[in-house]
């Protein structure tokens, strides 16, 4: 009777252990959003540094040049997309997200932010700067793909690199719009690190092709910020991002 309440405690003891092992390793199943959260606030205030220091002109032609990357880097993402998954979805998505205003409440966030960390500052490019950076950094395969990875393989290697091209993005984003760039650090710290800390639930969901058509979706997404900085136009590109939902859809309805 007595060796039986011993085991009992014994295997009770070792299942409270395997236990607190387990929350050890959620805790810092975040590890590599960690990384790519700060190497965005590092580049974000080195190009803050920089910014009013350079002349506007050259200002000007380096945001231009930096949007033309990043409408190639939309393009280049785009092309893997199915063609009429991504006009219905943007379609739909830009509908919804017309009606729901998600831009605007975005720009508020912005402008809020703005008033509580930065009162001296331009509202209007501490908005922009947040809006663009935040989607950036969030809507390509690097960001699900990389968390995925991260959380179930412990392998860091696609977020490392997508944090070393984030960081240079920030400097050269910062530079132009202001601090609004930093704020954006928060949206990937939740965003990414919510699908990293996931993974485990998510991995029989976010399979490859779903993650070819959001990724493409997003791209067009990406596009649409170069072009604004290319062009200085005032695309909603935030009001897009139902369309990822959207292309979710199409892809289990017509598509698997």
């Amino acid at each position: 009777m007595k060796s039986g309440k011993v085991c009992a405690i014994i295997v009770s003891a070792l299942e409270l252990k395997s236990f607190k092992a387990e929350k050890r390793v959620r805790a810092i199943r975040i590890t590599a959003t960690l990384i790519n959260t700060a190497a965005i606030l590092l580049g974000g205030g080195a190009g803050l540094v920089f910014k009013g220091r350079i002349p506007k002109s050259i200002a000007e032609n380096i945001t231009r040049a930096i949007g033309l990357c990043v409408c190639v880097i939309g393009v280049s993402g785009a092309l893997n997309g199915d063609f009429m998954l991504l006009v219905v979805s943007l379609a739909l998505g830009s509908l919804l997200g017309e009606l729901i205003d998600i831009d605007g409440g975005l720009n508020r966030l912005g402008g809020w932010l703005q008033k509580k960390l930065n009162k001296n500052g331009d509202g209007s490019t501490f908005g922009e700067g947040f809006v663009a950076a935040a989607l950036l950094f969030c809507v390509g395969a690097m960001s699900i793909v990389g968390s995925i990875e991260s959380g179930l393989k412990n392998d860091h290697s696609i977020i490392l690199t997508k944090s070393i091209l984030d960081g240079v993005s920030a400097m050269v984003f910062a530079s132009a719009y202001g601090a609004g760039v930093l704020c954006s650090a928060a949206v990937v710290l939740i965003y990414q690190g919510s699908i990293e800390f996931f993974a485990g639930f998510l991995q029989n969901i976010l399979v490859g092709g779903l993650i070819t058509q959001i990724s493409a979706a997003g791209s067009v997404m990406i596009l649409g910020i170069g072009y604004n900085m290319v062009m200085n136009a005032k695309l909603k590109v935030a009001n897009l991002l139902p369309g990822m939902l959207f292309a979710a859809g199409y892809y289990y309805l017509f598509l698997r």
